[in-house]
């Protein structure tokens, strides 16, 4: 059995997913601030939720660690952005392991039950990091910042918001495998087929070529090869 389309799709969106919220929640670039005044012009501030860095956009000259004199860091969306944005990587790992788990690679069959799990726990993962960069967002103008300066969108918060999409799309199609469990738990159960019963020359559950290889071992209605099976290779 291939692996169905929906679990590709969610095994390919999902790893890119935590990449970008991985860089987003790492990068001090959630907000650029330039124009300070009493600073050059070309000096753009750049503050994440860990770190707050400065830039010479002329010498590309880069100063992080800098002190948070307007209390930038004590804001409820950087403090709740600080709590959620790991919690939902660890939730990420969490759902790709499980993922893995689920979805086959090794065995007969994918157990759509587990990937349904895994496609609903990064359905979470994804909606706790767009939680605070959603917030971040609408708080971007009124959060601390030197007055009579620009503000502006920073990378990080892009990423976050690309990669939370990511997760999402991709845990809404893992959790198709539900799907796929409720369909089987409705179909009715059919007795065995004696035609497929057990025997020397058996083919159940074997490959069928749709051509007939052995045409040319007819002789009327009687076989001409001594052969004990048919070779469906």
């Amino acid at each position: 059995m291939r692996t169905p389309t929906a679990m590709i799709v969610g095994l390919v969106l999902c790893p890119c997913g935590l990449l970008l919220t991985l860089t987003g929640t790492l990068t001090p670039n959630w907000r650029q601030v330039s124009r300070v005044p009493d600073q050059p012009i070309d000096l753009v501030m750049e503050q994440g939720i860990w770190d707050i860095c400065t830039e010479r956009q002329s010498s590309h000259y880069r100063l992080c660690g800098q002190a948070d004199e307007l209390d930038y860091f004590k804001q409820v969306p950087v403090q709740v952005a600080r709590g959620m944005m790991p919690s939902s990587l660890v939730l990420t790992l969490v759902g790709l392991l499980v993922a893995a788990l689920g979805v086959r690679c090794w065995r007969k069959e994918p157990r759509h039950t587990l990937a349904g799990v895994a496609g609903i726990v990064l359905l979470l993962s994804g909606l706790l990091s767009l939680v605070p960069a959603s917030w971040y967002t609408h708080e971007l103008w009124a959060l601390p910042a030197p007055a009579d300066s620009t503000l502006v969108v920073g990378y990080s918060l892009v990423l976050s918001y690309l990669g939370s999409c990511f997760e999402i799309l991709g845990g809404l199609a893992l959790a198709l495998s539900f799907h796929h469990c409720c369909k089987k738990l409705r179909a009715p159960k059919l007795p065995p087929s004696p035609v497929l019963e057990a025997g020397p020359c058996s083919t159940a559950g074997a490959y069928r070529n749709p051509w007939d290889v052995l045409e040319d071992e007819k002789d009327g209605q009687q076989w001409r090869s001594t052969l004990p099976c048919d070779s469906d290779l």
